[in-house]
This record gives structure tokens, sequence and C-alpha cells, in this order.
């Protein structure tokens, strides 16, 4: 094997650098900046030295109750749409899998198709629909909507961990007995369980930070925590910065930390398929 060029280590060092800093600076910017005050956020003779406070967090529990409420209703669709669209991602992989034909086929790239087009050449369309059927400021039209968008890409990358799967496994299950749901709940989900995971990653991760669905679908009830966030950016007597950063600072953590301890499933469901034996 021929040894790498110094030259080439160090641009790739510097490349895997300038990633992280791009990803990483803006919320570091946004946690320390939750506990500045206001004049201080903005200020350069206090962007590195200043003295910490509480209040912000503390102003934002006593004026933005609001907030709070939004973050259980973000919880509450969240789960829910990743429930729904890891739960049918899965039964339509294992039928994408297992049962080949031109329908089929010609569905899966009906499938890519769909999940191309942006969310608000749909999203108009629906209004007068989802208004007809009494569901705004629901969570189960979130929760529907939510895991509708995710299912085309969920399949597809659910079909490509059963591949994987020895179709062998699931003809011993029906020489022993087993109907197709129990060959679903006994072998194939164990064997997919890592597919699973980096489906829902990616539910997760849109389900927590997305607006416009919620912007046009929900009013109080279901109003979800980035709609709260919008709320203090077009407040009538101005932005408290420093309670902005500390809202933005607190929704961004769950799915952060969700993302961080789920990384290694996340990346073998952008890999999947991508080496076969």
């Amino acid at each position: 094997m021929r040894k790498r060029s110094p030259l080439i280590t160090l641009l790739k060092f510097l490349g895997v650098l300038i990633i992280a800093a791009w990803s990483l600076v803006p919320i570091t910017l946004i946690v320390i900046s939750s506990f500045k005050a206001d004049r201080d956020i903005f200020s350069a003779a206090s962007r590195f030295k200043f003295e910490p406070t509480l209040a912000n967090y503390a102003m934002l529990w006593s004026r933005w109750g609001d907030f709070f409420t939004g973050l259980w209703n973000s919880f509450i669709v969240t789960t829910g749409a990743t429930v729904l669209a890891v739960s049918v991602s899965l039964l339509a992989g294992y039928a994408y899998s297992r049962h080949a034909s031109r329908t089929l086929q010609a569905s899966a790239f009906f499938l890519i198709f769909i999940r191309l087009i942006p969310p608000i050449v749909i999203t108009l369309p629906l209004f007068p629909v989802v208004n007809w059927l009494k569901l705004n400021d629901t969570h189960f039209i979130l929760i529907l909507l939510y895991a509708t968008f995710f299912v085309s890409l969920g399949t597809i990358v659910m079909r490509t961990f059963i591949d994987q799967i020895p179709r062998e496994l699931d003809e011993s299950a029906m020489i022993d007995g087993a109907s197709q749901f129990q060959i679903i709940r006994r072998v194939i989900f164990p064997l997919a369980a890592q597919g699973m995971l980096a489906v829902a990653v990616f539910v997760i991760v849109y389900a927590w930070n997305e607006f416009l669905f919620a912007f046009i679908f929900t009013t109080t009830r279901a109003k979800t925590a980035p709609l709260v966030v919008a709320e203090m950016i077009g407040a009538v007597e101005g932005v408290e910065w420093g309670v902005l950063f500390a809202a933005s600072a607190i929704q961004l953590l769950p799915v952060l930390a969700f993302v961080i301890l789920m990384q290694k499933h996340l990346v073998a469901g952008l890999t999947a398929g991508a080496v076969k034996g």
C-alpha cells in the first residue's frame, strides 16, 4: 500500500476541522450568549470575558410559559411521528425486499420522486382538506404529516437493511409454521433494529425542528417550540436576545444529545448498502 502524502493528510485534517467549526461554532455561540446579559451579547469587549447569569432562563420561564408547553407538544408530535414512520417503513421495507415485482419497483421510484417535492407544494392544497376534517391545531395532523413526509426515505433505508438479512431465515421460520407477522416480529425486527434506529434519528431531527407544517396547521393547542421561538423574534416590544438564545439552547439540547448518542446508527443508515458481500 502506498503511504499517504503528508499534504493530503493535512488537507483532510483541515477539511474536517472546517466542517466541525462550521457546525459547532454557531451552537457554542448560542449557548454562551444564553448566559450573557443583553448588553454583553453584541459587545466585542464582552465576547469572551463576561459575568455568567441565569437571568435569561428565569425570564424565559416567567414570561414565555408557552415555550415549555411548545416543548411538550414537540415531544408528543416527534414521538408519535417517529413510532408511526418507523413502523410503516419497516413493513413497507419488508414488502419491497421480499416481494419483487415491476409494480413495486415503479412505486419505489415514485417514493423517491415525491421525497424531492418541496413541502410547500403539498401544504397549501392540504389546508382546506384538513380544515374540513377539523384536524387543524391537533397533534394528530402533525404526527401524520411528519410521518408521511419521511416514510418514503425510511422505506428505502429499511429495504436496504432487510436485503442484507438472508431469505433462508424467513423460509426456516415459515417451515416452522410462522406467519408473515411472526416472521417480521421475531426474525426481521431484531436483525433490522439498527436500520430502524437510523430512520428514527432522521425523523426525530426533522420533526423536532420542523416549522412550516406547524405554522400552517396549528395555532394554540398543538403549537410546537419552533413556533414560539419565531414569536419571540417577532415580539412587538422588541427581541429579548438573551431570552431568545436561552430558548434556542434548551430546544437544541435534547435533539443534539440524541444525535450524539445515536451517531453510529446515523452513519449506518447513510452507508447502508454501500458494500454488499
